[in-house]
């Protein structure tokens, strides 16, 4: 079966890759790219562990082809730091020890930065609805849902404190 050449742009830089037909998104990123931040936890979109964004809209990358990349922009947890500055998301994690084992980290800061982007007022049960695709078994889930919580006022308050 003949590979198929994907071009496409992951955290803002221009990729191309070859790939099978049949090979998923997270394969493509931890095999050809490199990016093994996107962890696989379930091989069947039911644990978010592998969510990136496709067009700034949140996916699980075990249930996407890799080929369906082609023209789009993917980010992924490699994308959220700038460079040794990590994203606010990031920091407040590590403030609130909201990780252990680290399989549902990246997925749970990519979901997260995606509803600060859509949302950047959550009430708390939005933060606990949009996260309810990320599964946890080490942390539960308070010490999460207090760091996006947090990260989310710090960064309305940076803002308007920019507009000033």
């Amino acid at each position: 079966m003949a590979k198929l050449h994907v071009t496409t742009s992951v955290n803002g830089e221009p990729v191309e890759f070859l790939c099978e037909p049949y090979e998923t998104m997270l394969d493509a990123l931890r095999g050809q790219l490199g990016l093994t931040g996107s962890k696989e936890g379930c091989s069947s979109g039911d644990c978010g562990a592998c969510s990136i964004t496709l067009d700034d809209r949140l996916v699980c990358s075990c249930l996407m082809l890799a080929a369906e990349a082609e023209g789009h922009e993917i980010g992924t947890i490699e994308g959220m730091a700038s460079g040794e500055t990590l994203h606010p998301l990031q920091q407040k994690f590590l403030e609130h020890a909201a990780l252990q084992c680290g399989i549902c980290t990246s997925g749970m800061l990519v979901a997260s930065a995606a509803l600060l982007k859509k949302s950047p007022d959550p009430s708390e049960e939005e933060v606990r609805f949009w996260l309810a695709g990320n599964l946890c078994r080490c942390t539960g889930y308070d010490k999460i849902v207090r760091a996006v919580m947090e990260t989310a006022a710090e960064m309305r308050q940076g803002i308007q404190e920019a507009a000033q």
